[in-house]
């Protein structure tokens, strides 16, 4: 994929997270972290927001789960 199009579907994830709702951001957070990754493996540089986006997803996903335990 090229860098471009890296870029393009960065944006195009950022676009739709924008104003989602919890549920959305958790579907999402795998598509954005599987296209930094490959950002990293193309050697492509990747945008500090995006990498922000990314750590404030995995938060809420690893927050979602501990939603969910009994006390």
């Amino acid at each position: 994929m090229s860098t471009i199009n890296l870029y393009s579907e960065a944006e195009q994830l950022e676009e739709k997270l924008q104003g989602a709702c919890l549920e959305t951001r958790l579907a999402l957070q795998p598509s954005v972290t599987r296209v930094i990754e490959r950002m990293r493996q193309q050697g492509v540089h990747v945008p500090s927001r995006l990498r922000r986006l990314d750590a404030a997803l995995c938060e809420d996903a690893m927050e979602a789960q501990f939603d969910n335990l009994p006390v």
